[in-house]
């Protein structure tokens, strides 16, 4: 490896780090705000599962669709380390100023943003995959919306669950069947494949069958352990309720964690691949080191751990008030966001999943419950993040293709 990469790898592990402070707030704001944990056991419970997540995503989409961001072809020849490395100044510079500023901004967005910033000023706009940019942005918009659309859900599931009606229940029973047949189906093995190998062979392709499908697996128990609660929820009275939703806040928080784990660390890992592949230490995605994704997770938990508290503060107490039974709702309704997307292998903001995620538990009380103000001033930066970065990213190449 050059110097000039290793400095890059460097970089890309920094922001890798910032991203974990920066972004904290998304998985601790709810857990924090509604006292389940204190400040300092949420940090290490979610840089715990944000580690965690190395051994739960294993196929690496999301990080190969951030490598594709840009074509390599439209560069000149020598420019592609330095079109990376101006778009990770400029990301680095960014985040550190919404941190500043106490502004929940996309890190996802920044660090896109400014790779094709930089992209655009070394080979123009050929120079830049158009469909994924496309797809990443309207992601600022769709991935809160769903996140939205998912917590307001969940929470009326759990409030008609506490009313002695069928209907709740029956929509309980239908999830519970829903998930075993999913899991019943999605993963048989093929008997013809397996019959074929030895014991030993067939011990290694299941493991790595479940390995590969763990997400699901996981995914659908959070999904069992809720179905179920919620039938036995209009036998609770309100003190004993509340008091098993801040149980289950630890596993939803958990989720949560995993989701932002995965998501935002393989955008940094696409980013190192991408610069391992024009520096010529490999040639192809399928062929990235495994020092790549262990060091992306171990920097985003450390990063994890080290807070981000104004932004907590924003995310947790200024957008709604929110209870255990609301931050339960909001959790899981942003980790089945993360969980889907990624297996999609689309980039999306976990900030603005669990603000979405948020305004939804706080919609079903009533509009008003929502501080819209504050809202509307984080799509503000949210659109902004992308554009900026890029014209920061930008400024940078023009200044450091001169050395």
């Amino acid at each position: 490896m050059t110097p000039f990469l290793i400095t890059i790898i460097a970089l890309a592990l920094v922001f890798d780090y910032i991203n974990g402070f920066h972004d904290a707030a998304n998985s601790i704001a709810t857990v924090v705000s509604t006292k389940v944990l204190t400040p300092f056991q949420a940090v290490l419970w979610a840089a715990v599962f944000n580690s965690v997540a190395f051994f739960i995503f294993k196929d690496h989409g999301v990080a190969d669709t951030v490598a594709k961001t840009v074509k390599p072809e439209h560069i000149m020849e020598g420019n592609m380390m330095v079109v990376i490395f101006s778009g990770l100044i400029a990301a680095i510079a960014w985040n550190l100023l919404t941190w500043w500023l106490g502004i929940p901004s996309s890190s996802s967005h920044t660090l896109i943003g400014g790779f094709a910033g930089a992209a655009v000023a070394a080979g123009g706009f050929e120079a830049v995959n158009s469909s994924i940019i496309i797809k990443t942005a309207s992601f600022i918009f769709l991935a809160p919306l769903i996140g939205m659309l998912m917590a307001f859900i969940m929470s009326l599931w759990f409030l008609s669950s506490f009313k002695t009606g069928w209907t709740s229940k029956i929509f309980s029973v239908g999830v519970i069947v829903f998930v075993v047949i999913f899991l019943a189906v999605s993963l048989e093995f093929d008997k013809e494949v397996l019959a074929k190998k030895t014991d030993y062979e067939n011990y290694i392709s299941r493991v790595i069958f479940y390995s590969k499908n763990f997400k699901w697996i996981l995914l659908c128990f959070i999904l069992l352990v809720m179905a179920s609660f919620s039938l036995y929820l209009s036998n609770l009275n309100a003190h004993k309720a509340n008091q098993w939703f801040k149980r289950l806040q630890l596993i939803s928080s958990a989720a949560f964690s995993i989701g932002h784990g995965g998501n935002d660390a393989q955008k940094v890992m696409g980013i190192i691949t991408a610069a391992l592949i024009a520096g010529g230490s490999i040639t192809d995605f399928s062929q990235m080191p495994n020092w790549v994704p262990i060091s992306c997770y171990l920097a985003i938990g450390l990063g994890t751990m080290s807070g981000g508290w104004k932004i907590v503060k924003t995310m947790g107490t200024k957008i709604t008030k929110v209870t255990p039974f609301e931050g339960v709702a909001a959790e899981t309704a942003g980790a089945l966001t993360l969980f889907i997307t990624e297996a999609l292998k689309i980039p999306v903001s976990t900030t603005h999943t669990i603000t979405g995620a948020i305004m939804g538990v706080g919609a079903t009380k009533r509009l008003s419950a929502v501080r819209w103000g504050v809202t509307i001033n984080l799509i503000w930066a949210w659109i902004l993040t992308i554009p900026i970065s890029a014209l920061l990213a930008a400024g940078v190449y023009q200044i450091a293709r001169l050395f």
